[in-house]
Formats: structure tokens, sequence, C-alpha cells
């Protein structure tokens, strides 16, 4: 049986930046990441808003907000050392009238408590000076926030890994993996849909979507541990270019109760298009992208309330993505588990569940803490 040093499953933007971050520690080392689609990015990856947080919303002390605020400028050097295009676009959390500013007050002294040391309140007058055309009493400002092109991003990640010799097996599904007394045998379908099987001694589990099934086939209760994924659909509609022009930063209404979500938000992309979205509602399947277009003026409504230009025949159905929460429907906001399994008897097994966002901005920073827990183990 073939056998590798490490194995990272999964190539979204998480399991490429591992891979880069092993290779280069570890250059001496065989590294293979394993991805069930024919490239990287096929999901949560390359649907998203495509935001480089801050780092404001998460619980102080909560792994969201340590590697969102670590995460922020090391992405942002990444970005510039191998020309990735972003922008450093800034960002306005809005309150659309008095009885939400003490919401997004209390972001502010979140977003300090964190760490963040750039975040202005801005009154009535500040916000109309960077923002014309919008409804808004009071604003919080981030100039730290800013926009990346995610598959460029990945581009780079992949490109790096490559050049350090970590090797990619696209089109490779894990099946099953079983616990040996030297590591991990990995079972896997390849593309010419035959089942094989590889060893390693470290296995990086950061399969997005689906990373709630490895730790159940090593016989973790993933429900106990709080690691089943519950899938969470959001939409995006676009907004017409000449009301594109209008909105400069992206803008923020408080979040949604439980940080289910952060509410309907305008986001811009790198060629200035402006999107709304995306909504947050629990589905079954993490792989139907299929827009709902009944869900149109729900999102009307929603940009009525801080937009006043924006018509209904100004959105058009744009893209949907799923994140992989493991928040159950009405349960406590849940942060992101970073678990090198040693106390479950699994040493060598690192669960990466539940990389939702703020996963693309925390993703450099993921990576470092991955390769300082193998680190740690090997002392």
């Amino acid at each position: 049986m073939d056998k590798v040093d490490y194995i990272v499953v999964g190539a979204g933007v998480v399991g490429l930046a591992v891979g880069a971050e092993l290779a280069e520690r570890y250059g001496d080392c065989s590294i293979v990441v394993l991805e069930r689609h024919d490239k990287f990015g096929q999901e949560t990856s390359s649907r998203n808003s495509e935001v480089i947080h801050a780092g404001m919303y998460y619980p102080a002390g909560s792994l969201k907000a340590e590697l969102c605020v670590q995460g922020n400028p090391l992405l942002y050097m990444f970005c510039e050392k191998y020309q990735v295009p972003h922008r450093r676009i800034g960002k306005l959390i809005i309150a659309r009238d008095d009885s939400e500013i003490g919401s997004i007050e209390g972001i502010l002294a979140q977003g300090r408590a964190n760490g963040i040391g750039d975040l202005e309140m801005l009154d009535r007058k500040q916000v109309a000076a960077l923002e014309p055309a919008i409804n808004a009493v009071a604003a919080i400002y981030s100039p730290s926030t800013g926009i990346v092109d995610s598959h460029k991003l990945m581009v780079q990640l992949e490109r790096l890994a490559l050049s350090l010799d970590a090797m990619f097996a696209y089109r490779h599904e894990v099946t099953r993996v079983s616990p040996v007394k030297s590591g991990y045998e990995v079972v896997f379908n390849g593309p010419d849909g035959k089942e094989d099987v590889l060893a390693c001694r470290w296995l990086i589990n950061c399969a997005g979507l689906y990373a709630d099934r490895i730790p159940a086939s090593v016989g973790i209760d993933t429900v106990a541990a709080g690691y089943k994924i519950y899938p969470v659909k959001g939409e995006y509609f676009s907004l017409a270019a000449k009301k594109s022009q209008l909105i400069s930063h992206l803008v923020y209404p408080p979040p949604l109760k439980g940080l289910k979500g952060l509410g309907t938000h305008v986001t811009k992309s790198l060629d200035g298009r402006a999107r709304l979205g995306p909504n947050a509602y629990y589905v079954e399947r993490s792989d139907d992208y299929d827009i709902d277009n009944t869900h149109l003026d729900e999102f009307y409504q929603a940009a009525a309330t801080y937009l006043p230009f924006v018509e209904r025949d100004d959105l058009q159905p744009d893209m949907a993505g799923i994140r992989p929460k493991i928040q159950a429907p009405d349960a406590p906001a849940a942060d992101f588990v970073v678990c090198h399994e040693t106390e479950r008897g699994l040493p060598g097994l690192i669960n990466l569940v539940g990389i939702e966002s703020p996963g693309l901005t925390s993703s450099i920073a993921l990576a470092s803490k991955v390769a300082d827990m193998v680190a740690a183990a090997e002392r």
C-alpha cells in the first residue's frame, strides 16, 4: 500500500491553504490533497460574497474572531505578494433608524474587544458623505474590510503548493477512513470509479460541506461532538448596472439574530457590479444551487429599507451558495472546529468542521494553525 506523510481532504480555499502551508513548512515530506471534483473550489469557496472581513461580529475569544482578525492582514499580504486582485473597499454597517443604533454600537464594542483598531462610528452626515444614496441614521465604518477574487486566490494557493511539491488528486472522492497503528488508511474512488486506498501519518479534514463524514467514519458521534453539518443556502440577486454605480462601499444592515447570517447586504465585485444577499435558510441537499425566483420580493423589500433608489425590476437572480453550518436550527451560533483529535484517541487526525464565513478571510490563518498543531505534536 502506498503511504504519504500528509493527506488533506478537500481543495476548497482552506484545503489549498493548508496544503501550501504544510508544503512550505515541511518540504521534505509528502503531501497529497484529495478532491472529489475535477478542480479546486467548486462548492462554498466559489459561491460566496468574496469579502475580506475585519472580524467584528464574533465573540471575543472565539476561533472565528481570532482567526478572522489574524487572517485579514495575512490575506492582504498574500494577495499583494502573489498579485491576487483585491481591493480595500471598506464597509458600512448601518442603522436604518434610531432603533438599530444600539445594535451597531454593540458590534462596534465587539469589534474593538476583538482587537480591531480602525473602526469608526459615523453619524448621518458622515454616512451621507460616503454613501449619499442610502438611507441610514448612523453606521460603523470598517476601512480594512475588502473584496478579493476568490478564484485567482485559489489559483495562486494551488500554484504555490505545487511549486513546493505537494500533489493534487482531483476526482478522488474519499469514502471511508480507518485508523491504523501508524496513521490512517484513506479509501477513495478514483477517476475510473474504482476503489483504492492510500495511507498517511497525518489526515487533515478540510472537506467543507461534507466534513462531518470523516469523523463519522472513524467512530466520532458527530451530533454529540457538535460536528454535524446543517447545510444553509444563501441566494444572491444582482443589481442593475446603473444602480450599482450609486454604491461605493459594502453596505450591511445589522446581522440576523444568532449570527445565522449577516442580513441582506450589498456587496461589490472588483468590476463594480453590486449584489444583494445572501438570505439564509436550512436545506436538505448540499448540491442544489438553483435560485428560487419567488424570493425576489423578499430581497426587494429588504433592500428598499435602506436603498431607496432600488426598484423591483433592478433585481435579477445571480447565484446561490451553501454554507457548512454546525449550528442546528434554533441553536446558538457555533464556532469553527479546528481539533487535533488526540483526546479521542486519534492522533494525527485534525478536523476542520463548520468552516463557513469568515473562512475565506481566515484561510491563511487556519492553515498556519493546522501547521502549528502538527509542529506541537511532533516536538
